[in-house]
């Protein structure tokens, strides 16, 4: 066939047979682009295709669970084998597709709440792994060999013409509409309400083709929200040693925080330890951060200046709306975030990430897949990764690469800080330091083409943990490297195989602190700095403009 021949419009040929058959089997059930909810089911069955690729909304936070569990409910006999594609497996509907063969293939990027049925069903050969992704190489994806045929995505609200407004949690939904309506794929989304006028439109009618208002609203999952009556003092110790060793010496006013206890040991002691030190306005000013609670009474102590969000938190809404200055907000009063952008701002404008991992090693590769779960990496190994395409520069870029020395070129370049923050032995005394990571076995059993790595150990410059820091920064040989790992892992078997000499050597030289050489007094390291010791003591640092979710009222 020549080109003058080849038809160039297959795909927006094939895309007009599916809303063609949809129209005619729903009748009634359809008007204009409002679905019935109980038509769901069949809307799906004739609009995806058996080996679509499909793309259903799970984010960190909010849920495409109707749309989920319709699509859970189809029939196997006429759609199966389908590419799903999704940030995060939070919801068994997300892997029943799987168990019902509606799906055969998944490339994902995180799976906290499914990772134990997740390793089950791939060890036992019922789904096919693609790939594990950070958030931004799998959105990435979606423009390139990934492309979404369906788009299942979820909104605050819709109005009758189609257009979605997001609010707080726009998260993940335009790189995911966007690639699939200007692919000629179809876009379904799951609203809250349906509403005449929409307090700001986030993505427009004509990339949405079809709007069902959920029988529920949508679930959403209150992820960065920590109990500060719940944080110890081995994590407040960590924290100053962290402000003191790593916040102070560099500088770091751009940054991001993972997840967890130890990270918002640090948020409620910004403006107690730190300020004490004199670094209000000289640190932690800038954030790439979902907005934490812990980090209202640093917002209130003037240490923070401007935070962009990957998604919200729920019962934040009305701080935000009130912090304006701090947060995204429209003119609607509420926060828009976006997960694409976000983890872009993580990965080139910040200069450090400190976050947690399960296990470490003697090289300092970490990982959060283990033996009998497959979790994904969600945006550590964006976060947690020297952005070598990054050319602006601030001291504590210029400072990290002058420690890490220059090229074999001699030419000098700045670094990430990258800080794996962990106490020596987690829950159920398993340590985390080992001599090899379970990737290596998981891969085996699940039959990857290389172990689950979350963070290789040659981005790491920091391992923080309650014996003292390791700046890996400074180490010259292989062999440093290893003893300044095993001279920060305490009482594990790693900790216990260390040499002793060169362990001394090292810490002489600066490569490894403890407490002492920082000048920090342990026994400071008291539930007396935190700003807010429990969840009350949040709502009164905000001016009772911040609603915990009713989980975390205790009172």
């Amino acid at each position: 066939m020549g080109a003058a021949e080849r038809t160039w419009n297959t795909q927006q040929t094939n895309r007009s047979a599916r809303l063609v058959r949809a129209s005619a089997a729903l009748g009634s059930h359809l008007h204009g682009k409002v679905v019935a909810a109980g038509a769901i089911g069949e809307l799906l069955h004739q609009v995806v295709e058996s080996g679509d690729r499909v793309c259903l909304e799970g984010n960190n936070q909010k849920q495409a669970d109707f749309l989920a569990a319709s699509l859970a409910g189809l029939d196997p006999a006429r759609v199966n084998g389908l590419h799903m594609l999704l940030s995060v497996l939070a919801l068994p509907e997300h892997l029943d597709v799987f168990e019902r063969g509606i799906a055969s293939k998944l490339d994902f990027s995180f799976s906290g709440p499914q990772a134990g049925r997740l390793a089950k069903l791939a060890t036992s050969g019922k789904l096919d792994i693609g790939a594990i992704h950070t958030y931004l190489e799998l959105f990435g994806r979606y423009f390139v060999d990934l492309t979404p045929r369906v788009a299942l995505v979820v909104a605050e609200a819709a109005d009758r013409h189609g257009n979605l407004y997001t609010g707080p949690n726009t998260e993940d939904t335009p790189a995911i509409v966007e690639a699939t309506a200007f692919k000629s794929g179809i876009v379904i989304a799951q609203v809250n309400q349906i509403v005449d006028t929409l307090p700001r439109v986030d993505i427009p009618a004509d990339w949405v083709d079809f709007v069902v208002q959920s029988p529920t609203p949508y679930y959403i999952e209150p992820l960065f929200t920590r109990d500060p009556a719940q944080i110890s003092e081995i994590q407040i110790l960590m924290a100053m040693m962290a402000i003191k060793g790593i916040y102070a010496e560099y500088a770091v006013e751009r940054l991001n925080h993972g997840i967890g206890f130890d990270t918002a040991a640090i948020e409620l002691i910004l403006p107690t330890y730190a300020a004490s030190l004199g670094l209000k306005g000289k640190i932690a000013r800038h954030w790439a951060l979902n907005p934490h609670p812990a980090l209202i009474p640093a917002i209130e102590a003037g240490f923070v200046e401007s935070v962009h969000s990957f998604g919200s938190e729920l019962g934040m809404e009305e701080y935000i709306r009130a912090r304006p200055d701090i947060f995204f907000v429209g003119p609607d009063g509420s926060m828009r975030s976006n997960r694409a952008l976000c983890q872009a701002a993580g990965h080139y404008a910040c200069d450090m990430f400190i976050g947690s991992t399960l296990q470490i090693d003697l090289q300092g590769n970490s990982s959060t897949a283990t033996l009998g779960r497959i979790s994904g990496f969600g945006g550590a190994p964006n976060m947690g990764a020297d952005a070598r395409g990054r050319r602006h520069v601030s001291p504590a870029w210029l400072k990290a690469g002058a420690q890490a020395g220059a090229g074999a070129d001699g030419m000098p370049r700045g670094r990430k800080l990258v800080v794996q923050m962990v106490e020596t032995f987690r829950e159920h005394m398993q340590p985390a330091f080992v001599e090899r990571l379970d990737a290596w076995e998981l891969a085996e059993q699940a039959g990857m083409a290389i172990p689950p790595v979350m963070i290789y150990g040659d981005d790491v410059t920091h391992i923080l943990t309650e014996e003292g820091i390791a700046n890996l920064l400074l180490c010259r040989t292989p062999e440093e490297r290893e003893q300044a790992i095993r001279g920060v892992a305490g009482y594990t078997a790693v900790g216990r195989g260390r040499d002793r000499a060169m362990v001394e050597n090292l810490r002489a030289r600066g490569i490894i602190r403890r407490a002492e050489d920082l000048g920090i007094d342990k026994r400071d390291a008291t539930r007396d700095l935190l700003a807010a010791k429990n969840m009350k003591d949040l709502v009164r640092a905000s001016g009772g403009l911040y609603a915990p979710p009713k989980r975390f009222r205790n009172w």
